[in-house]
Order: structure tokens, then C-alpha cells, then sequence
């Protein structure tokens, strides 16, 4: 029998996301084959300080895991060692480990912090490398790679928060640009953390102060009337599709608490679109991955509009929700991967991703 490989499980972190992430998380080492698999949890707390956690896998999700049984532990950024260093009193010891899955959504795990340490430190890891986590995650940058790739988008403009103190003037520009309403987003947030619906001046003022205090960077952007459809994206150099879903909110829009606190949205699966729609949807989230450099896998999000049928994307999110109600999993299980076979093959991916790199 074959040696197990050891996997950390990268989660927590200094982002909003922290609690989903932790959710997420635990999903995913429930999920993973332990037949197969070494897991190790590894913890940071919203003050980013770092654990190795070996408690119970369900205190992860409730945020019970920073109670203990833990010890302070890093990942060594050293590429000879590649594993992680657990940190005792006046010793430390060394513990190798053969893939990471950072399970970490937003700013400094889904951004490209995280995935340039694990590149220093030379360690295979589960998901998009630098450049393309960094440009996926500002959606102003992100819109401008649509835009060269000829990949319909709403129209949207990028707003510096250092610049607010002429918000008079900004309010003005932006109201000749586009009507009410329109959404008002921080260029690096996740799960729908920190956007708007500007219905009016007030809302718009208010909205970029919110989003001001997330980001450096915001976006303002044209409201779609339209249906909110997403489709799973799994794999390297040759990336597949899964089927779509739609998403229903019962709020005015898919926030943040319709994402994870609201339970009446709906999600469906697959969605209710002609096979020519379905299509030119897939085709779309695997040219917007190729084209932003993904690799591993991410979840493109997209609007169809309601009366004219027209597609738009809107984003693309590098490391999805994995909880057991997040849709990414769920799409390929409509798919035919199950979620253990999905996480299977996000290692599988790593392994080979980083067998191809040049040294």
C-alpha cells in the first residue's frame, strides 16, 4: 500500500471571510479520504496569528478550534524544508507535508499572499497561483481583462478611497455615468462583504464610505436586472465547466447574510436555461479562467439579463465557498464528481501544476 501523503488544511485568517472559512474548512476535512490522506489542520486567527490545531474537526466551524488543543505553528517560506515549523517553548520541531489546500477566502489567503509564501517555500497548493489570485481578486482589475477578452460586463468604474474628500465632485462624475440604481463594491472583498445598492445620491455617499473602510479600491458598477448564474471551473491546462445553477435571494440582492445566514434563497440545480444559453455560459467562465491565468479550480459568476437574455459576468471567485451548502461543490456533484472526488482531484492538480513548473 502506498504512503499516505500529508495534507495541511490551511484556514481562518485575517479576512472577513474568517467564519466562512472556517466552515469551509471543515467541510473539507471531513470530505477528505483519510485512506489516502494526513491531515493537518492548520489555524490563523483573525489576529493572524498562527496554530496547529488537534482537536475535533466540528470546534473548526464554531471557532472553538482557538481554545486547543493547539501549538503555534508556521509554514517555512525555507524551499529545502517545505513543510511547517511547530513552535515550543525554547524548541521547535519540523513537520513535512506534501500539499496545502488554503481554505482561505478574501484579502491575504485568496489574493496571492498566501500562494507566493507556499511558492518561496516550493510546496504544491490547491488553487490559482499569484498573479492570477491577485488579479481575480480586485474585480476593477479583473473587469479590465474581460474587457480585452471580449467577455460581456457590466460597465463599471474604480473609485481610490484616499480620494472621498472630494465626494461632491466624485458623486457628480459618477452620476453622469451611471443610474440609479447601481451597486457600489470594495475591489477586494469576498462572499458579497461590503456591497451596496445605491438607490439614490444618499445611498451612493454612503455606500463608497462603507466600502472605503474594506478597501483602498472601489467599484462602482451599471445594476443588471438580470438572473444571477453560476458555473464551476475545475482543472489546469485543460479546464472543464460543470453544469449551471441559479441563485434566488430572498433579499434584494445575493449579500453576504442571503449567502450564509438567510436560508430562504434559493439555489438551483442545474438552472432552468436553453441548451444554447447553457452553453455560451460555459464557454464564457472557461475563457474568463484561461484568460485570468486560473489553475485548480473557481466559481464564475455571471447575470443573465431578464428581458433581453443578454449574458454578463461578474466575477470570478478563486477559492469558493466548500461548505456543504456552497454551490461550487455542489455543482459538480450535479456534475457527477462527488465531494470527495472533487477534493481528490484539486490535489491531483496541485501535484501536477507544481511538477511543471521550471526551476
Amino acid at each position: 500500500m502506498s504512503q499516505k501523503k500529508t495534507v495541511c488544511v490551511l484556514f481562518g485568517g485575517q479576512s472577513s471571510e474568517h467564519e466562512i472559512s472556517c466552515i469551509s474548512a471543515t467541510s473539507v476535512i471531513k470530505h477528505l479520504d483519510k485512506e489516502k490522506y494526513e491531515v493537518l489542520p492548520l489555524g490563523i486567527t483573525k489576529k493572524g496569528k498562527w496554530f496547529m490545531y488537534r482537536g475535533a474537526v466540528d470546534k473548526i466551524a464554531t471557532g472553538e478550534w482557538e481554545n486547543g488543543p493547539i501549538t503555534r505553528a508556521i509554514i517555512s517560506p525555507d524551499g529545502v524544508m517545505g513543510g511547517i515549523i511547530k513552535l515550543h517553548e525554547d524548541d521547535y520541531t519540523r513537520a513535512r507535508i506534501d500539499v496545502v489546500i488554503p481554505v482561505l477566502h478574501g484579502l491575504y489567503g485568496e489574493d496571492g499572499t498566501v500562494q507566493g509564501l507556499l511558492e518561496l517555500a516550493q510546496i504544491p497548493y490547491v488553487g490559482t497561483g499569484v498573479l492570477a489570485s491577485a488579479l481575480c481578486m480586485d474585480k476593477g482589475y479583473a473587469k479590465m481583462i474581460f474587457k480585452q477578452a471580449g467577455i460581456p460586463h457590466a460597465p463599471g468604474a474604480v473609485v481610490l478611497a484616499k480620494d472621498l474628500d472630494k465626494m461632491e465632485q466624485i458623486v457628480d462624475m459618477l452620476e453622469k455615468t451611471f443610474e440609479y440604481p447601481c451597486f457600489v463594491k470594495p475591489c477586494n472583498a469576498g462572499s458579497s462583504v461590503g456591497i451596496t445598492k445605491a438607490h439614490h445620491r444618499q445611498e451612493l455617499e454612503n455606500g463608497l464610505r462603507f466600502a472605503a473602510d474594506m478597501d483602498q479600491r472601489i467599484l462602482v458598477e451599471a445594476y443588471i436586472e438580470g438572473r444571477e448564474i453560476e458555473c464551476a471551473v475545475l482543472g489546469n491546462d485543460n479546464p472543464k465547466a460543470s453544469v449551471l445553477g441559479e441563485i434566488v435571494p430572498e433579499r434584494e440582492f445575493y449579500d453576504y447574510e442571503a449567502k450564509y445566514k438567510d436560508s430562504n434563497s434559493a439555489l438551483i440545480i442545474p438552472a432552468d436555461l436553453d441548451e444554447k444559453t447553457t452553453q455560451t455560459v460555459q464557454v464564457y467562465a472557461v475563457k474568463a479562467y484561461k484568460e485570468l491565468g486560473c489553475s485548480g479550480l473557481s466559481r464564475v459568476d455571471f447575470f443573465i439579463h431578464k428581458q433581453t437574455g443578454q449574458i454578463y459576468i461578474n466575477e470570478i471567485n478563486t477559492m469558493p465557498g466548500f461548505t456543504d451548502i456552497s454551490m461550487y461543490p455542489k455543482l459538480w456533484e450535479e456534475s457527477g464528481v462527488s465531494y470527495t472526488a472533487l477534493i481528490d482531484s484539486l490535489i491531483t492538480l496541485a501535484l501536477e501544476r507544481s511538477q511543471q513548473k521550471c526551476v
